[in-house]
């Protein structure tokens, strides 16, 4: 029904638009050079509304009043994950990777073996480390035996010094060997001629979600090139741009709702926990951190985001939210105004005065002229009459918090103070308004 009504009142609206400027066209033919004139003077940011529309519209009108309002700020940002919770897993020693059993998306735990690499390197590094292992063992004796030796002085320092020298060698040799062996996961301690290896395996480091896989079943690796990248979500949190007239506004603790930029359908929460103090780059807004609470599915590391920010309750100007029309991007209200009817006034004045003077200082030499004059002053006035009605000026607004049906506004033009609003039938004014410049633009 509520459409039903909509749809007639619009209706109604349009015939008798469409029969006010036909009629007016007609009158137009009668008295063309000045509707010319008129029409090149005619304030395209106004509209004008017999009493007759204005009652079959409905339009009422309201004031700009002070409320107390939520007020909330918008803010864009990015989702980021910090550098810690992020791996890039590589090898040390490049190989053939001959085992991959992980897939993008796959949620792994930190040191499960993500990839299996071959290279007869090795196998050459375990060899190296026995064979100095087994020279060690000999080195050992032949020193405790040169020691003995010495102390007997059955033989030479210099031969001494030499077993020594032998032993330090070897020792720091398993040392390092030792070490390169566990970094490719390898025991040492364990390590025999039985059970030589021929394959490493690759560990991840976090635990997290493939985010990226680089290489194939068979493809050689390089020394410290990615095998895949790993993302650890738990710790997301959103980069926020703020400009410096709003920095006072936000606080550490201070609870933010965001949405996806490009998916408006779910809300989050974060809370901030820390706010640069420095500006970023070319621009003029600093960066506050704030930490995603809750579920966390389906958000990723470098999606946009639209976040709101209650703030506390302010005294702000507002307007029913139906007293605000948007066109091509731009919010607008409407007030009426009096600045035609007064010019009206005074021109109506005027030749009412011309009118007068002309009556009483040629009453007796042009009777009949004046009876014509007086005639033609009651056709005009009865078109005019015809013609009046409102005027109503189209503003400029910036919208803001919108609550309990109204909504705080910011005016980018100055208006009369206790300036009449239009608060129900904004839309018909602004159908009305474009309607008359397209007629214009013909």
């Amino acid at each position: 029904m509520k459409n039903i009504s909509y749809i007639l009142t619009l209706a109604s609206f349009v015939m008798l638009a469409s029969c006010t400027e036909n009629k007016t066209e007609k009158q137009s033919e009668n008295h063309g050079g000045e509707t010319e004139h008129h029409d090149e003077h005619e304030n395209t940011n106004t509209a004008t509304l017999t009493e007759e529309q204005i009652k079959s519209i409905g339009i009422e009108y309201g004031s700009i009043e002070k409320k107390q309002l939520t007020s909330s700020l918008k803010l864009n940002g990015l989702l980021r994950v910090p550098n810690n919770n992020q791996a890039s897993v590589t090898s040390l020693f490049g190989g053939v990777i001959n085992r991959l059993p992980i897939q993008q998306g796959n949620t792994v735990r930190k040191g499960q073996v993500l990839a299996t690499l071959s290279n007869t390197n090795f196998i050459i590094m375990q060899e190296e480390f026995l064979t100095v292992f087994s020279k060690l063992t000999l080195a050992e004796i032949e020193y405790e035996r040169q020691l003995e030796l010495q102390q007997g002085n059955a033989t030479s320092v210099k031969k001494l010094q030499e077993a020594e020298s032998t032993l330090n060698a070897l020792k720091a040799q398993k040392a390092s060997l030792k070490r390169q062996l566990e970094l490719i996961g390898i025991n040492s301690a364990t390590l025999t001629s039985d059970n030589i290896q021929s394959v490493i395996s690759v560990k991840s480091p976090i635990s997290g979600v493939i985010s990226n896989i680089y290489v194939n079943l068979g493809s050689y690796v390089d020394a410290n090139k990615p095998i895949a990248d790993i993302v650890d979500n738990s710790q997301l949190h959103l980069d926020l741009y703020i400009y410096e007239k709003d920095l006072s506004k936000l606080k550490v603790g201070q609870i933010i709702h965001f949405t996806l930029t490009n998916d408006q359908g779910k809300e989050y929460d974060a809370e901030v926990y820390a706010i640069s103090n420095t500006f970023e780059p070319n621009t003029k807004t600093v960066v506050v951190h704030a930490k995603v609470k809750g579920n966390k599915q389906g958000l990723i590391d470098g999606m946009s985001i639209t976040a709101l920010v209650s703030l506390e309750n302010a005294t702000v100007q507002a307007v029913p939210t139906k007293a605000i029309v948007n066109h091509e991007g731009q919010d607008y209200i409407f007030i009426v105004t009096d600045a035609h009817k007064e010019e009206e006034h005074h021109e109506h004045k005027g030749d009412a005065e011309t009118h007068e003077h002309d009556e009483h200082g040629h009453a007796h030499e042009h009777e009949a002229e004046v009876a014509h004059e007086q005639t033609e002053d009651q056709a005009k006035d009865e078109h005019d009459h015809e013609k009046s009605g409102i005027v109503f000026e189209i503003i400029p607004i910036r919208k803001g918090t919108t609550e309990i049906g109204y909504s705080e506004i910011t005016l980018l033009k100055e208006i009369p103070a206790n300036s009449k609003v239009v608060v129900n039938g904004a839309f018909f004014i602004l159908a009305k308004m474009n309607n008359k410049g397209e007629a214009h633009a013909h």
